[in-house]
């Protein structure tokens, strides 16, 4: 049964590029006209602007295994090439490749196509500037700005040229074979690639660095991806690490920008818990830059506590991983993530790498010869509870008198061992109410009494829609 959606366009009135990149429904918003306009623009912005000696501006375009990627990246290197841009085409890669090959081929900007953990059906575009760095939101404005000007058209010679990416993914595995501090000769890793960008170079380089691997979710078919796998469905990770009697597991998500482990014993070891085993080990070797991990205001209180005592001082940041880099590039810090999974190490990476990440992870276990459930040990969990408070006023809550008091009274209860924090939404009329305590029934009773401060005090006597 085919079925036909009729495709969303994108309005100039409403802001085009979103957190990261733009992203949405395949044949939706994402169109191959889109994808060949945004990309013209680009070339305009990031290229030409960009370039002043004469030379054709050069880009790296990559994707995830998705099947309407291969639509979308053919319609955004004709879309390079048409504006006088040439393209290196690097096929499937992980987005974190796509950031590192283009510093390391020297190109003036890339694109990534992918929607990261989204099912198959999204898909996004997302540009890296000259260095493999994000762009910042007037870079983006500029971007699209450009798309109502008219099209840059070259002819003959000044057309852009297309090539194929040959060595793409063996340079970006023997880059992440250098960071190792150990070979992982004895470990046997499970790794679960999610069917995703780094089904194919996740195996190769755990492999290349010694260890005995187990794959699962590597068989991508371009509708798979994310399907019940990788870092948001642990499940199977859990049961093949078991299964197989291995010393861990690593999952990806679909463009491998984020990793998650599991333990020997098939316990759950999430982001925060990862950058407290990264942070202290880089400090005991004298990598961690000032004695700074940078981490978002949703990194569990636990860790904060733990680095704390080891003389690690925790740099927040608002929540998302552009924040997190911003932070670590105005100050020089070598490393830092969000509790999604997240981590980004400076020296070696432009952006959350999972791949990274979790070679890091497993260098660890095999130098010290101690297993990942002890490492895990060095922080402990505070209970979390998280509550969304619907219809309320959110833009008043930092200016409600009411409020403001019972967080201080509720703040003053918990102490040193525990946290409040409420944050409005950005997309949506809601309050995120989050507290953390020292036991799970105080930080429930603590998160309810504040979720029905919300309501009296910021209620609304109507519903609004969603900004």
């Amino acid at each position: 049964m085919l079925l036909c959606f009729p495709p969303v366009k994108w309005s100039p009135v409403s802001r085009l590029f979103g957190t990261d990149g733009v992203r949405g429904l395949a044949n939706g918003l994402i169109t191959a006209e889109l994808a060949m306009e945004v990309s013209q623009a680009a070339a305009v912005v990031l290229g030409h602007r960009q370039v002043q000696d004469g030379k054709r501006p050069t880009a790296v375009v990559a994707r995830d295994p998705r099947a309407s990627g291969e639509f979308i990246s053919a319609a955004v290197s004709a879309g390079l090439a048409s504006a006088g841009v040439d393209v290196y085409d690097a096929g499937v890669l992980p987005t974190p490749a796509a950031a590192y090959l283009v510093a390391d081929l020297g190109a003036d900007f890339g694109v990534m196509i992918s929607a990261s953990h989204n099912p198959a059906p999204d898909n996004g575009i997302k540009f890296f500037a000259r260095g493999g760095h994000k762009l910042p939101d007037e870079v983006e404005d500029a971007i699209e700005a450009e798309m109502k000007n008219p099209r840059h058209r070259p002819t003959g010679a000044e057309v852009g040229r297309i090539q194929r990416f040959a060595d793409a993914e063996d340079r970006y595995i023997v880059h992440l074979l250098q960071t190792l501090p150990a070979r992982l000769d004895g470990l046997k890793v499970v790794l679960d690639c999610a069917h995703g960008a780094a089904s194919g170079c996740s195996p190769q380089v755990f492999s290349d660095a010694g260890a005995e691997i187990v794959v699962i979710g590597a068989e991508p078919d371009g509708l798979n991806i994310n399907d019940g796998v990788g870092s948001t469905h642990l499940e199977e990770l859990q049961k093949a690490v078991l299964a197989h009697g291995a010393n861990l597991g690593i999952a990806h998500d679909g463009d491998a920008d984020r990793c998650l482990a599991v333990d020997e014993n098939g316990t759950v070891i999430d982001g925060d818990q990862i950058m407290t085993i990264l942070a202290l080990a880089m400090k005991d070797s004298g990598r961690l830059k000032d004695n700074v991990l940078v981490a978002t205001v949703m990194s569990n209180l636990g860790m904060k506590l733990a680095l704390q005592e080891a003389g690690i001082r925790i740099e927040e940041t608002a929540v998302g991983d552009r924040y997190v880099l911003e932070s670590m590039r105005a100050h020089g810090y070598s490393l830092g993530g969000e509790q999604s999974g997240h981590v980004i190490f400076s020296d070696y990476a432009t952006t959350g790498d999972g791949v990274l990440t979790g070679l890091q992870i497993a260098a660890q276990v095999a130098k010290t010869g101690k297993p990942l459930s002890e490492l895990a040990k060095a922080m402990n969990h505070l209970p979390q509870v998280l509550i969304n408070v619907k219809d309320v006023d959110k833009a008043a809550v930092k200016t409600n008198a009411e409020l403001q008091a019972a967080i201080a009274a509720a703040s003053a209860v918990l102490g040193e061992t525990g946290r409040v924090l409420l944050r409005p939404s950005g997309t949506e009329p809601v309050v995120r109410v989050m507290v953390e305590a020292a036991d799970m029934s105080t930080a429930q009773s603590t998160a309810d009494q504040l979720a029905a401060a919300v309501k009296q005090h910021l209620g609304l006597q109507q519903p609004v829609a969603a900004d």
